[in-house]
């Protein structure tokens, strides 16, 4: 464990936390909390279905191309160590995205290709004719400028369309009663992650400045589409893109709600999968205030049905890393 925290240290000194903060966390201990695998929402069973495939075939699949591919595990590695987090981390995210929601490609390349297309195209980030980066000026938007980085800025300005916007109508203008990417970062359909880690234009943006910092990449911006999605479609840059977004839940998860998730891949797996990690913290931790006012025991971070398969799977994916 020393190793990841001398790690994590190297990179966030800029940001302020110390070892203290992470050693006064209460650890959550590996493995599942639920006995049976939560139910697998319809949307992940329809998809499957209707490739004729199955779970376990896919995730067969996408064992398999972990196990067979030296190159993509020596990236995922080298990614997980530039952002102090076990690689653990970055297989249990994709074996989670390629089971359950898509099917691993064979090889590498066949993204590199598919990230070249994506920078040449036309695409844009707007609602009804109106860009985000227009929308986030409304004076609605006020009290999330001058936060300190984009997962605050972007957390914020999530939280604001669900108060303000969604399913409401402002100005005489209704809105969809529809997530924030959903309705501004997803222009081909509701719903849609692309590349080998099954990014979400938002989450890209939300740690661009990070990666643009550890990794050296430039940073995205919402003006450019194009760029971003080739970013989250390029393999390497996809890795990078994955470890930020888990480094930035696992802090969330110690700042905001005083739990270290580093020791439960299928917790950081979860995350992973459903977003939103500072929301979900704070809901947390507002639980656990008032259970510690009932004089209740705290409530630990659960795992989703797809974080559950990853620590259910967890020793075969560590012997496929070459862990114990």
């Amino acid at each position: 464990m020393r190793r990841w925290i001398v790690g994590f240290v190297s990179i966030y000194l800029f940001a302020g936390p110390s070892v203290q903060t992470v050693e006064a966390a209460t650890r959550v201990p590996p493995g599942n909390r639920h006995t049976e695998q939560p139910d697998v929402p319809y949307g992940a069973r329809k998809r499957t279905r209707d490739t004729r495939s199955s779970f376990e075939a896919k995730y067969e699949r996408i064992r398999d191309l972990l196990a067979g591919d030296a190159e993509l595990r020596s990236k995922i590695r080298s990614a997980a160590r530039a952002y102090g987090i076990d690689p653990i981390h970055i297989v249990g995210a994709l074996v989670g995205e390629h089971t359950f929601n898509v099917d691993a490609m064979d090889r590498l390349q066949t993204y590199y290709v598919k990230a070249l297309s994506y920078l040449h195209s036309d695409i844009e980030f707007s609602y009804d004719g109106e860009s985000v980066s227009d929308f986030v000026r409304r004076p609605q938007f006020d009290g999330c400028s001058g936060l300190r980085n984009d997962a605050d800025l972007w957390a914020c300005r999530e939280d604001v369309w669900n108060d303000r916007f969604r399913g409401k109508t402002v100005g005489g203008e209704r809105f969809p009663n529809d997530r924030f990417g959903a309705t501004f970062f997803q222009p081909y359909y509701a719903g849609q992650t692309f590349g080998l880690g099954q990014i979400n234009p938002l989450a890209a943006l939300s740690v661009t400045d990070i990666v643009h910092r550890v990794s050296g990449y430039p940073e995205l911006s919402p003006d450019q589409a194009p760029a971003v999605y080739e970013a989250i479609m390029d393999p390497d840059k996809s890795l990078a893109y994955m470890a930020a977004v888990i480094r930035d839940s696992i802090d969330a998860y110690r700042d905001i709600a005083g739990f270290d998730i580093t020791d439960n891949p299928g917790i950081t797996a979860t995350l992973y999968n459903v977003g939103t990690p500072r929301a979900r913290a704070r809901a947390l931790a507002a639980d656990n205030r008032r259970r510690s006012a009932a004089g209740q025991s705290p409530r630990l971070p659960e795992e989703n049905y797809y974080g559950w398969l990853v620590n259910d799977k967890l020793s075969e994916l560590r012997a496929i890393m070459g862990e114990r």
